[in-house]
């Protein structure tokens, strides 16, 4: 392991979570200014024969993929081969069905395509089947008038981008990071791991089962030190299910970090009432038919032993979910994006620009994002203004500031409760920052 005497406060945090019993196996990569500062790593790989997490173990990261995801169709962007302000049926004539030939490739990038659920169980035979995926989307028509509002795109963003993508060029986006971005920077990451890497592969841990969250007499806060959404229901490992579905709670990165009151942006018809908010959302996490639980749970991970830790589905290579890394890796893929060795300085400044912000129709909290990347919001807590990135079910996290010259990214294999929420890996990331 390694960590630069100015980053002692960030192994401090690291071993700590160790200590209290937080992690399971665990790792965390900071690169500042092109040089790796940060390299930490620890406990179990796989609980049930005690391998120890190495250096070059990686994890499945769930949705931070998205962020990749977009990456590779700006590049294709930067080349002319896609125009992000063009109808996606310029390329994908199937698509303009039921409604939808208005829906830009933007609309696409940014949640606003109103397709966020698969309104049909997609049998296990098509999990590695993106097209086949692709094209019951196609024959959708959207949930409200694209472009009016925004609501997370949990699973079907990577189906309908990596359409796209495979409509441009003839390939998946698992392919184009090969060759286009991990192969040639040398990164530990693959949106669809080869055989050879899935062995290594840490084994995600099931969180405990999902409590209903409790409001003080303020109105204000959940109880335990996150919100809800934050973590992965134990569905999306395939282990002691509690819930239908891949469980609730899409970001994966951590929501308010119980200042109940911060949470007031979202809308749930409570007129801005924090309480109202906080019930909307236990509801929404706990009900199996809500559109945050539809939009999570089909494709179903659960139905194939071990749900995300089966080969199926670390070979499948979602563009919204399916991204296996390492820390060093994902950490990597962000430097890399600030130093312009990935995207040109400006493609990128106009891809991290805010698109939407504020109420999302299927998280109910504020989300904000630009052209696939998150940006600073109650669901994906930053210390900086200039950050972006995109955080993970569970609680990964991968984010690049490129005026700090960082890349930063965790992977872990312990979940974070559906509804307690996980400040792991944000504790990690603030501690980064106070070490500048």
């Amino acid at each position: 392991m390694h960590c630069d005497p100015r980053f002692s406060r960030v192994r401090e945090v690291f071993e700590r979570h160790f200590a209290d019993g937080e992690e399971l196996g665990a790792a965390f990569a900071v690169y500042q200014d092109g040089e790796l500062v940060v390299d930490l790593w620890d406990g179990v790989a796989d609980r049930n024969t005690g391998r120890p997490w190495e250096r070059d173990t990686p994890a499945f990261a769930y949705s931070c993929t998205k962020a990749v995801t977009a990456t590779v169709l700006l590049q294709l962007a930067e080349r002319g081969l896609v125009d992000v302000s063009a109808p996606v049926a310029e390329v994908w004539p199937e698509f303009a069905a039921r409604g939808k030939a208005a829906i830009t490739v933007e609309h696409l990038l940014t949640h606003q395509s109103g397709l966020p659920v698969l309104e049909e169980p997609v049998p296990v035979e098509e999990f590695e089947d993106q097209a086949a995926i692709a094209a019951r989307l196609a024959g959708q028509e959207p949930l409200w008038e694209p472009g009016t509002a925004h609501g997370y795109h949990a699973l079907t963003y990577g189906f309908l981008v990596g359409e796209v993508v495979r409509r441009v060029t003839g390939k998946s986006v698992g392919e184009l990071v090969a060759a286009e971005i991990a192969g040639p920077l040398g990164l530990e990451m693959w949106v669809g791991a080869p055989d050879d890497v899935i062995p290594r592969t840490a084994r995600l841990k099931a969180a405990e089962r999902p409590q209903a969250l409790k409001v003080t007499e303020a109105g204000a806060a959940p109880t335990g030190e996150g919100a809800a959404l934050a973590g992965a229901g134990p569905a999306a490992t395939g282990e002691s299910a509690a819930t239908p579905g891949a469980g609730p709670a899409a970001t994966g990165g951590g929501a308010a970090t119980g200042a109940g009151p911060a949470a007031t942006g979202g809308s749930d018809g409570g007129q801005g009432r924090p309480g109202d908010l906080v019930a909307a959302m236990t509801r929404a996490a706990l009900d199996p038919q809500s559109l945050m639980n539809r939009a999570l749970g089909n494709p179903a991970m659960h139905r194939v032993k071990g749900g995300a830790n089966n080969p199926v589905i670390l070979r499948a290579g979602w563009p919204a979910a399916g991204l296996v890394t390492t820390a060093r890796g994902l950490a990597g893929f962000y430097r890399s994006l600030a130093a312009g060795d990935i995207l040109r300085p400006e493609t990128l400044r106009d891809a991290t620009r805010t698109r939407v912000n504020g109420p999302d129709r299927v998280l109910l909290l504020d989300t904000a994002f630009g052209l696939g990347y998150m940006r600073p919001s109650l669901t994906f807590l930053m210390p900086s203004g200039s950050a972006f990135g995109h955080s993970g079910m569970g609680g990964s996290i991968g984010l690049g500031d490129p005026e700090r010259g960082l890349g930063i990214a965790y992977v872990m294999n312990k979940m974070a409760n559906a509804l307690s929420g996980n400040l792991r890996g944000i504790r990690l990331v603030e501690a980064v920052y106070q070490s500048l």
